[in-house]
């Protein structure tokens, strides 16, 4: 029997039998990859609808718009994340960045379309948001604060209920902002990413950085990161001297829709947390590439680079 058994993987039953595990392990992923893919794109026109969704007196040509919007990412997200080769988003292959992400501009939409859902009709949680949100606005808004900057962006002559709705809304995504940005931090250090989450491709996860453009990519990539925490700090801060600096010679910034608000404001507080986030991860990576030296150099006997 034993010598039967021998001869079966000589004559290539056994590697038979390997190779089917093999194709189903790999229908198994294809599978995986096309449902993730589908409800990530689900989850992104969901996003994009909500406040079309949830606010009234909307216009059916702006919901025509939104609609539209919305089907144009579903799908730009179902053929990124569908995909076998790299696109446009980073560390697609490498959770939880861009989950993390997704749930702090969710959080953000939600709660601003709550807020200015209030405005017309309110209900218990529209009044309980906007009450947390004006304790937060209101400590928030000290001088030289984000949010004291942002508010200084509207024009002069906006009503005093439109400056503390925009006072709200800033303190809110603000803090949504630095909340996810913690929780990013903390899950990093617990799931000791990028290494627990098995090998990280760079080509995959960073299409749009190029390790062979020059230089070592170690240094590169903590001069990168450098750059996107130094930027990350700095747009809450930029972004409204820049807008009020240009509004002298234009209209000053004025928000005639709610939803213009919404996305403004989210964006706003978006987009510097994103920044810092990137930055994080990729001195994560140059930390993991300097390791990984390390290690190869102590195995081959050789000195340890700097």
């Amino acid at each position: 029997m034993a010598a039967r058994h021998k001869l079966g993987g000589i004559v290539g039953i056994r590697p038979r039998q390997s190779t089917g595990a093999v194709r189903d392990e790999g229908k198994r992923a294809v599978v995986s990859r096309l449902t993730g893919a589908i409800v990530r794109a689900i989850l992104v026109m969901v996003l994009v609808a909500t406040p079309s969704i949830l606010l009234p007196g909307a216009a059916s040509d702006g919901k025509e718009m939104v609609a539209l919007v919305a089907l144009f990412a579903g799908f730009l997200t179902f053929i990124e994340y569908n995909a076998a080769y790299p696109g446009l988003i980073e560390f697609r292959d490498a959770p939880p960045f861009n989950r993390v992400r997704f749930l702090m501009l969710f959080v953000t939409i939600f709660l601003l379309t709550i807020i200015a859902r209030g405005e017309s009709h309110p209900t218990t949680l529209t009044v309980f948001v906007r009450a947390v949100g004006g304790l937060i606005g209101t400590a928030m808004d000290f001088p030289f604060s984000p949010v004291r900057l942002a508010t200084l962006m509207i024009n002069d002559g906006t009503p005093d209920g439109d400056t503390s709705f925009v006072r709200i809304a800033t303190g809110l995504s603000y803090l949504t902002s630095l909340m996810s940005l913690s929780i990013f931090v903390v899950l990093l250090k617990f799931y000791n990413w990028p290494s627990r989450s098995g090998a990280f491709n760079v080509w995959v996860n960073l299409p749009t950085f190029d390790p062979t453009a020059g230089g070592d990519v170690v240094d590169r990539l903590d001069r990168d990161a450098r750059i996107n925490i130094a930027l990350g700090f700095l747009l809450p801060f930029l972004i409204p001297a820049v807008v009020k600096a240009g509004s002298n010679g234009f209209e000053p910034v004025t928000f005639t829709s709610p939803q213009t608000l919404i996305w403004t404001v989210a964006a706003w507080a978006f987009l510097p947390a994103s920044l810092f986030m990137r930055g994080i991860a990729m001195g994560r990576i140059a930390d993991m590439i300097r390791e990984k030296r390390r290690q190869n150099s102590l195995a081959q006997g050789q000195p340890v680079p700097a």
